[in-house]
């Protein structure tokens, strides 16, 4: 019997196929107390698995040294890392003693219970990347039972095309193989979808996760289909079923009729083209017919993805994600010489392209040692975070500085400072910057220009922009934050996430007054929000004088294509239309 189940729409196309049930990541744990006697050998349980893990990791870590980019692509690599430095997390560790020493619980008991106390603090983030980060807490705790229970690969064996039972080693080697397969899980991790090459699986579709989880972003990379968060799942789908996943919907189809097959066949066959023939515009400048130049940049989190942004056709990085470097460390925080060579590596990845670098942008919500978590903060999307955080702790932000500047010596570097809103936070920032230029000229160490930009996030921001555009070489604008602040909307609220509009006629006019202000004052203005990447904005972004947009590698060629077909003369009367009026999403069908 056909049925559909509908998820969130991660990585666009269609994917056909038979479907490979892994089995669920949660084990059955076992909880007794155990005796005074017995607390060495539990604790050395845990360590003897952990350390097995560890092994399993460093393997797959060199596997994909000998890979090609298709095969394991940069951003699983900087995955697996994260998997390697919560494996040696110190608290997850000393917590997991804590339950075996004091209150006498067994290995596994003690393991899952420490992993709980983990797992809300990540689900009291805001931040919806760092808040799916639990997942890999999750995950590594289940490698860890699993090594503890003397179990291998979670991949339940399927059955082949004569119906016998295939093993993993035979899915990824045995080219008998041929009919696409479809991987459905609970959740992946990254270390699951490395021994699943490109060749194997057409398609993703997982239980749980959201646009930043591990499966999304593997797709998105590999340019994959999938469907995550389709609940359940991995329990109404049955293993071998034929399964159609519209990852443009975020539709999952399970056994199709033969009539919805060969209409998602024909969609397929149309997408495969449609690819081909956004692959030929790799190399084209991007510009409107009217003639109008758009700078289509790229957001990296991490120096090695700058590889992908100039592989997509990026001009340039809008936007580095400083605070990934920063996070899981335990107030360890980097040096100013290991951020100098990560800003250095990416700046020279780009080869000659600019690089605009946010600082460290974490908090209240994202601490970066739990140590300093203030539980007064009782909504952190609004507490000290981001350039508040930064201010708060000038030695750190010095640091942070000095790094950047001496990173700028080797390339073009922009210095991009996020949630500014008053003007005395303004002057402390140029202040800081200027000591740490200073500083680095008291120890006679090079460094290079940076024009110095300012994040607009806040309706306070966007509403007094002449203070900013007096201090800033350009401005940014952050979509995601804006529609949230400005709807009092916090998207990671379930209750409310649909409330979450960026066609909300508040946050259409924000935007527009910032690209129109910034043009007036002859300053560059972008947005690296999730409304650049999205093709059904890019339009209205051009009709509103946007002309510079940074987004996720993958979504390049897409809003290329949409740039290359635009007319903004035609567009900015329209664009005017759909601002005044009171629901902009109906007249964004009628196209200029």
């Amino acid at each position: 019997m056909t049925f559909s189940i509908h998820g969130l729409a991660v990585a666009r196309g269609i994917a056909i196929g038979r479907a490979v049930l892994v089995a669920s990541s949660r084990l059955d744990v076992a909880h007794y107390f155990i005796e005074p006697s017995q607390v060495l050998a539990e604790t050395n349980r845990v360590r003897d698995a952990r350390n097995a893990v560890v092994e399993e990791i460093g393997r797959l870590q060199k596997t994909i040294s000998h890979m090609g980019p298709k095969e394991a692509p940069h951003e699983l690599a900087a995955l697996l890392d994260v998997h390697l430095m919560l494996l040696q997390d110190e608290d997850m560790a000393n917590g997991v003693q804590h339950w075996i020493k004091d209150r006498l619980y067994n290995a596994e008991w003690a393991l899952t219970t420490q992993l709980e106390v983990v797992v809300r603090q990540f689900d009291e983030m805001e931040d919806e990347y760092l808040r799916e980060r639990k997942a890999d807490m999750e995950q590594i705790t289940e490698r860890v039972l699993r090594a503890m229970r003397g179990d291998s690969s979670p991949l339940v064996q399927p059955l082949g095309r004569h119906g016998r039972k295939t093993s993993q080693q035979d899915l990824l080697l045995d080219d008998t193989v041929d009919v696409p397969l479809i991987l459905v899980a609970h959740d992946l991790s990254p270390a699951d979808m490395l021994q699943f090459k490109q060749s194997v699986f057409a398609g993703f579709i997982t239980d749980v996760g959201g646009k930043t989880s591990h499966t999304a972003i593997v797709a998105r990379s590999l340019d994959i289909p999938a469907v995550v968060g389709a609940r359940l799942s991995s329990h109404l789908i049955r293993q071998d079923d034929w399964v159609v996943i519209d990852g443009d919907a975020g539709v999952v189809v399970v056994d199709p009729s033969p009539i919805i097959l060969a209409e998602y066949g024909f969609k397929q066959r149309q997408g495969e083209l449609q690819r081909g023939r956004l692959t030929r515009l790799l190399h084209t400048p991007a510009v409107t017919l009217d003639g109008e130049k758009i700078e289509l940049l790229a957001n990296i989190e991490m120096p090695d993805d700058a590889a992908g942004a100039l592989a997509a056709g990026a001009v340039g990085v809008g936007l580095f994600r400083s605070e990934f470097m920063f996070m899981g460390r335990h107030g360890k925080l980097p040096n100013e010489e290991e951020q100098y060579l990560a800003y250095r590596r990416a700046v020279e990845g780009m080869q000659g392209l600019p690089v605009t670098i946010r600082t460290v942008d974490v908090g209240a919500d994202k601490p970066l040692d739990d140590t300093l978590r203030d539980d007064a903060h009782l909504n952190p999307a609004l507490g000290l975070r981001a350039i508040r955080w930064s201010l708060a702790d000038p030695a750190m932000f010095l640091t942070q500085l000095r790094a950047i500047l001496r990173a700028a010596a080797h390339g073009k570097m922009n210095l991009l400072i996020p949630m500014l809103v008053h003007a005395s936070e303004i002057r402390q920032t140029m202040a800081l910057i200027d000591h740490a230029r200073v500083q680095l000229d008291n120890r006679g160490v090079p460094y290079g220009p940076v024009r110095i930009g300012a994040m607009i996030e806040i309706p306070a921001a966007a509403l007094t922009l002449k203070v900013f555009l007096k201090y800033f070489d350009f401005l940014s604008i952050g979509t995601n934050d804006l529609i949230q602040y400005t709807l009092a909307i916090d998207r990671a609220d379930e209750s409310v996430a649909h409330l979450y509009d960026p066609m909300h006629p508040a946050v259409l006019r924000l935007v527009a007054n910032t690209i129109a202000e910034g043009q007036a004052q002859g300053k560059q203005v972008s947005v690296c929000g999730e409304m650049a990447g999205d093709v059904t904005m890019t339009r209205l972004l051009l009709g509103m004088g946007l002309r510079s947009f940074s987004m996720h590698p993958a979504q390049i060629l897409t809003v290329k294509q949409e740039v290359l077909r635009a007319d903004t003369i035609k567009l900015g009367p329209w664009a005017e239309q759909v601002m005044m009026d009171d629901e902009p999403s109906i007249r964004m069908g009628k196209k200029a």
